[in-house]
């Protein structure tokens, strides 16, 4: 029996779904695609971060990311140890790297912003970003950032060693706040997350103002919180005075507490439930000694932030009045004494 052809319509067309059209890459043909890309991008180093932006939808950075980061930083492929693996052919090889940048302030300025928005836009490049720095540039005994930052620095990299230290900086925080959020959540003891926090700032040599806004993050992320306004003021001060103590140990410098401050603004703001119960968070923190009348008479003249501020002003406009009335009353004591 003869098989039949079966009927096809005339015009009939297949939609393809959009992961089934991404194309395949080999490495080779990766550092062709970013090379030619580049090299089009000519000087301007705005059209080149506009290329890596838009392409890296279509390339597999993630999977490619070793190869991206040999030819932003070096200009081509690189083998184990450093050697190039270009065969000197020019296509296969770019001049729009940072080895062949001027070394002039400006011009690594510039390429550090590049690759400052190639990693904000893709976050799992950090990683990455940090072990091309090992691979290639140090003996294992030597892959540390504050060596990278003196090589940099020695070279006149300054711009590059800074943006190494920010991105270890930003990393640094993921996992303290990871571990903070952890420790938090199955109520482990004040003391104890006291002396965790402290030994991390050690360790990692991360200033106070760096960790403020990280523990009212964690300490706000703790609890299931109620979705009705009049009950959830309420369920937030018995939260906050259990956790006072431990702010109140990393906001001994005035700009911790400004920074705690602004922190409890912008989350008022944005958790609608909690709008109105800014004020009474600020006066739970003065009674306290989280916040000091002198951090709180600054934020007020000057450096509360955009969000909902007509609101939180006028939330503390009676507040602070009664502060700067005690203040006054303080100073006429004193002169009268």
């Amino acid at each position: 029996m003869n098989k039949h052809q079966k009927p096809v319509l005339t015009g009939q067309r297949f939609k393809t779904r959009k992961r089934d059209e991404k194309e395949k890459f080999e490495p080779t043909v990766f550092r062709d695609t970013l090379v030619q890309g580049l090299n089009e991008a000519g000087d301007d180093l705005e059209a080149v971060a506009k290329f890596l932006d838009s392409t890296g939808s279509r390339l597999d950075y993630r999977r490619y990311a070793d190869t991206l980061f040999d030819i932003l930083v070096a200009g081509s492929m690189l083998a184990p140890g450093g050697t190039r693996i270009d065969d000197g052919d020019k296509t296969k090889m770019t001049n729009h790297c940072v080895f062949s940048a001027n070394e002039d302030h400006e011009t690594i300025r510039n390429y550090a912003q590049v690759f400052n928005k190639l990693i904000r836009r893709y976050k799992y490049l950090e990683k990455a970003f940090e072990d091309e720095m090992k691979k290639e540039l140090f003996p294992v005994n030597r892959q540390s950032v504050d060596h990278f930052a003196k090589y940099f620095t020695d070279a006149g990299l300054k711009e590059l060693s800074d943006f190494l230290r920010v991105q270890q900086s930003l990393g640094t925080r993921k996992e303290l706040q990871k571990e903070l959020q952890e420790r938090l959540s199955q109520e482990c003891p004040i003391k104890e997350v006291v002396l965790y926090v402290k030994e991390e700032m050690k360790r990692n040599d991360l200033p106070e103002t760096a960790v403020i806004g990280l523990l009212w993050t964690c300490i706000m992320n703790a609890v299931e919180w109620n979705k009705k306004e009049e009950l959830v003021a309420e369920q937030a001060l018995k939260h906050l005075k259990q956790y006072a103590p431990l702010l109140a140990v990393f906001s001994s410098q005035g700009q911790s507490e400004l920074i705690l401050l602004q922190k409890v603004q912008e989350y008022c703001y944005d958790n609608i439930h909690f709008m109105k119960a800014f004020q009474k968070i600020v006066v739970l923190f003065y009674k306290a000694d989280v916040l000091s009348e002198e951090a709180i008479l600054k934020w007020y003249k000057e450096a509360h932030v955009a969000k909902g501020k007509s609101v939180f002003l006028d939330q503390m406009k009676k507040f602070v009045e009664w502060l700067q009335n005690a203040e006054e009353e303080s100073e006429s004591e004193g002169e009268e004494n």
